[in-house]
């Protein structure tokens, strides 16, 4: 049992995964501010957290180069909401503090690894593509073939394969037309990256990949599948982007430190993700079992565990669940190795976001990070 998470770091480490059960709560947040805070004194240099990667270039901007104001990269970089969340804003003001100062080679980086998609909703990929184009300086009508931003933004798009845009001959004409422009990106990288910067580089890359990938998902949302099926492989694409994100940041993180990770259980963990929901059970893999088997002992993971939150109306695990067993030997929270035995927790509503432990889900984890009380 430890409370100093580079117990916990390898030598080979370069992506250290720290996992939260449920967004609900904010006690995984202020203990990853925390953590992150200490690794960034044993060469950690970024943190990488599940909000839109594009968006998020803009806290990058504000950490490192003190560009723009907290208030305006804390509303326009972040996705799904997350940059109305304290321990979010304390966190940027703390790298933008913390990089005041420093050289750039040790400023800390902040990087989002996900798109700003939804089980139920996705944007248009038409700013993402445009981006990229205005970069290479191509003339390519994207607008002409997105039309307007709401036919692929509205719920009914992701939802009713009938009325998905994803498979109609506009979208795969700018799939095929983004697809080419990756290949010049690369292919004129070397000239591109002499008379602009490599950063500016990955940043078009991450335009163009983010475009490119909400096709993909609306490509799948079309699919006239079995709703489990349909709604599983959508999962399954989404963290399939992750994966690619994070392997993207490493390549741009070369030799700069460690990344933290911090996101959702469900998206780091080695094994299988499952999720019940209205009498339906979807199943997918992870970005972290996807990171995890192509490159070993490079990817950590650390699971969160929670007790109780008041705060979420979550009350004492009952004492042979796995929680309750980590319950009983720790008073406020530790790191622990991932040998506990029990069952899986079923005192779980699904307005908590609480993915509770399994035993699959133990096993695959490098480290445990239970929290007796969410809510102290």
């Amino acid at each position: 049992m430890s409370q100093d998470i580079r117990d916990f770091v390898t030598p080979s480490c370069e992506l250290l995964a720290f996992g939260e059960p449920t967004h609900q709560g904010a006690a995984f947040r202020r203990l990853r501010n925390e953590l992150f805070a200490q690794l960034a004194d044993h060469g950690f240099r970024s943190i990488a957290l599940e909000t839109d990667r594009v968006a998020a270039y803009l806290v990058d901007d504000y950490v490192r180069e003190g560009i723009g104001s907290l208030d305006k990269v804390m509303s326009e970089g972040f996705s799904h909401n997350f940059g109305e969340l304290e321990d979010n804003r304390l966190l940027v003001a703390w790298m933008r503090e913390y990089n005041e100062g420093r050289p750039a080679e040790e400023r800390l980086a902040f990087h989002g690894f996900d798109a700003a998609t939804e089980n139920f909703s996705a944007p248009s990929p038409l700013g993402y593509l445009e981006y990229a184009r205005d970069y290479l300086g191509l003339d390519v009508d994207f607008a002409g073939l997105a039309g307007d931003d709401e036919q692929w933004s509205r719920t009914e798009a992701i939802m009713d394969p009938a009325m998905s845009i994803g498979d109609t001959v506009p979208a795969r004409e700018l799939r095929v037309l983004a697809d080419d422009m990756l290949t010049t990106l690369y292919w004129r990288g070397p000239e591109l990256i002499e008379t602009t910067s490599r950063a500016e580089w990955f940043r078009a890359e991450a335009h163009l990949t983010t475009g490119l990938d909400l096709l993909r998902y609306h490509k799948q949302a079309a699919a006239k599948l079995e709703v489990n099926a349909r709604v599983s492989r959508l999962m399954a694409t989404r963290d399939a982007f992750m994966a690619q994100n994070l392997f993207a940041i490493r390549r741009a993180e070369t030799g700069r430190g460690t990344t933290f990770v911090f996101a959702n259980n469900a998206h780091l963990q080695r094994n299988l993700g499952r999720w019940a929901l209205g009498g339906r059970d979807f199943t997918w893999a992870p970005a972290g079992s996807i990171v995890s088997s192509l490159v070993g002992g490079q990817y950590v993971v650390v699971l969160g565990s929670l007790g109780r939150n008041a705060d979420i109306g979550l009350g004492e695990p009952e004492a042979d669940t796995f929680e309750g067993a980590l319950q009983r030997d720790i008073k406020t929270w530790a790191l622990v190795r991932p040998e506990v035995s029990g069952r899986k927790r079923t005192d779980i509503e699904a307005r908590q976001g609480y993915f509770p432990l399994e035993q699959e889900t133990i096993d695959g984890a490098d480290a445990l990070l239970h929290i007796n009380d969410g809510s102290a």
